[in-house]
């Protein structure tokens, strides 16, 4: 969407009020007591959250100015309170927070203030990307704390297992010729970050890989041979950390009654054995993949699955299935079900070449390393993407809680390979 070109102040208020709209919704009962929670290094405090939501909004669309000086903040003191590239993590517990109340009239305030500027300023396109920036900020926050209530076994929001979409069957591996592949996001004037830019050559191999991501079902057969129990499925670091961990299954997983159970949210329920694994971290994937004769895909490979055409060079899709927007019966995103749907559902969303679910459902890990792209530059946000690059991992399409506005080909997630509280889970390549 390049909102310069369609009506840019109700698109972009639009955006703003939608990303909204998911903060306040994944909030809905928390209680007294969750409102900060346990002090974990994986998650925020949820009233710090919802407050430096605010605080983002208001640096980057009302308070920044031309020479990078700021302008005094609605709520005195907000920038020693939500300033995330200078208070760190572990000290967030422990600040003057505004109680419940006031932070959600602080958002209130601050929204209903960029909407009065976006009105005076309407022709001012850099403060379009700047609402932008703060509209896609906020629903990757959602979706943290929609992690966030998973962790700490808050309430889910879905009560009822979500019909199956569109499904049909999808297994063994697509026959994926390779070639000449511009990696990365076009310049075609839509919003992208920074990790994305700019499409570059690169050259990919002929590969073959899974149509559907492993499942349950299959992870669990790893589980029962004894997988966590064998050091030779795991490399020097992952061995280490499932050593130092304890790990003997899947995060959320125990085995009662002859059955594999899993903690949803606050609920147990018997194994979705049709559905993809999820919970599992990068050192998990991989110790699978050795065990099953498989690999992880790369990130050019992974793309080149989602994005080209057979027999159409030059061709590169925005999503797998084309350019249209996410549907439910293309992708299993934020508002379609709430939760993952098996791997044979969304049929309609296959890429060109075949594979299934490579948007929506589960993140999917990679085997590379984050690392920018030839001629990287770093946007405004100088702490989005800079600080993570050598040491994170990458992870591509979304997944069930992801914002269908937020997510495309391109997009590219990155966490440590130790994480296993995101909603990710892998698909594999033959060796």
């Amino acid at each position: 969407m390049n909102v310069a070109e369609q009506h840019a102040v109700p698109v972009l208020s639009a955006m703003l009020d939608a990303a909204r709209a998911r903060t306040l919704m994944l909030i809905q009962g928390l209680q007294d007591e969750h409102w900060l929670g346990p002090r974990l290094t994986i998650v925020n405090p949820p009233l710090w959250e919802v407050g430096h939501l605010g605080w983002f909004q208001e640096h980057w669309c009302l308070r920044r100015k031309e020479d990078g000086a700021l302008s005094a903040s609605l709520l005195p003191q907000a920038d020693a309170l939500y300033d995330s590239a200078k208070v760190v993590h572990g000290v967030r517990w422990d600040l003057p927070l505004p109680d419940v109340a006031g932070t959600l009239r602080y958002l209130a305030d601050v929204r209903a203030a960029v909407d009065a500027r976006l009105v005076r300023e309407a022709e001012n396109t850099a403060l379009h990307y700047f609402v932008q920036l703060c509209a896609f900020h906020e629903e990757m926050h959602a979706e943290a704390l929609a992690y966030t209530r998973q962790t700490l076994a808050y309430p889910q929001l879905y009560e009822q297992r979500p019909a199956v979409i569109n499904s049909s069957a999808c297994s063994g591996d697509a026959e994926i010729t390779g070639g000449a592949f511009y990696l990365g996001a076009l310049e075609d004037g839509r919003f992208v970050f920074d990790n994305e830019k700019w499409a570059h050559a690169v050259e990919v191999q002929p590969f073959s890989m899974a149509r559907a991501p492993v499942t349950n079902a299959q992870f669990a057969e790893f589980v029962d041979a004894g997988g966590y129990r064998e050091q030779r499925w795991w490399n020097r670091e992952g061995w280490a950390w499932r050593a130092s961990t304890g790990a003997t299954a899947p995060l959320y997983w125990r085995h009662a009654d002859g059955f594999w159970h899993r903690r949803h949210f606050d609920r147990d329920e018997i194994l979705p054995l049709d559905e993809p694994m999820i919970h599992v971290n990068w050192h998990e994937a991989a110790a699978w993949c050795r065990w099953a004769g498989r690999r992880l895909p790369t990130e050019a490979e992974w793309e080149f699955a989602a994005a080209t055409v057979p027999d159409l060079p030059g061709i590169k899709r925005r999503y797998p299935w084309g350019d249209a927007a996410p549907a439910a019966e293309t992708a299993n995103l934020y508002g379609a079900a709430g939760r993952c749907v098996p791997v044979g559902a969304c049929a309609a969303g296959d890429s060109a070449w075949g594979v299934r679910q490579m948007i929506g459902n589960v993140w999917e890990w990679t085997a590379d390393w984050f690392h920018p792209y030839p001629g990287f530059v770093r946007d405004p946000y100088a702490e989005y993407s800079e600080p993570w690059f050598g040491n994170h991992k990458v992870l591509r399409g979304g997944c069930h809680a992801t914002s269908p506005g937020l997510i495309r080909n391109t997009w590219r997630n990155f966490y440590t390979p130790d994480r296993h509280d995101v909603f990710a889970g892998f698909r594999t390549c033959a060796l």
